[in-house]
């Protein structure tokens, strides 16, 4: 499982120019937003593990001493989007593969896995819709963007 998690101020996703996800975010508090992939062996296991390490990941604003703190420190928002081209080759040509991204079948319910897991952490997740054709809108702050596997 592959993750592209994007530290925010403002996020939605949007289908047919409808809001479907939106981060609850005051004026200079952060979120998070993590599109996430699927693999062909890809398990609940790994949905847990991959949604434990972004409740977690200290990226968000320090402390009074300096260190960065999670979501999980500050009770910050996440948008989960399902990202199928996290798994696009593009080693040969310049026509992306897709054969590493699992079935919709497969992935659509890890990808819902990794909701609930956060959920169950304690976090606020706001989700997009499982192979639509998704506008996501945000504003990277930093930018900080990093790429988790597990």
């Amino acid at each position: 499982m592959r993750a592209v998690v994007q530290r925010v101020t403002e996020a939605s996703v949007a289908v047919d120019g409808q809001t479907i996800g939106e981060l609850d975010l005051e004026s200079g508090r952060q979120g998070l937003v993590a599109l996430v992939g699927v693999t062909h062996d890809d398990t609940a296991e790994h949905a847990a593990k991959l949604a434990d390490k972004i409740w977690r990941l200290r990226i968000l604003d320090p402390d009074d001493q300096g260190r960065e703190r999670s979501a999980s420190d500050l009770d910050a928002p996440i948008l989960v989007i399902s990202q199928f081209t996290l798994y696009a080759n593009t080693a040969k040509g310049r026509r992306p593969s897709w054969n590493a991204a699992a079935p919709g079948p497969v992935a659509a319910p890890l990808v819902d896995a990794v909701a609930a897991a956060l959920r169950d952490a304690g976090a606020t997740v706001a989700t997009g819709e499982f192979g639509a054709n998704m506008d996501v809108r945000l504003v990277n702050d930093g930018p900080v963007t990093l790429v988790l596997e597990v």
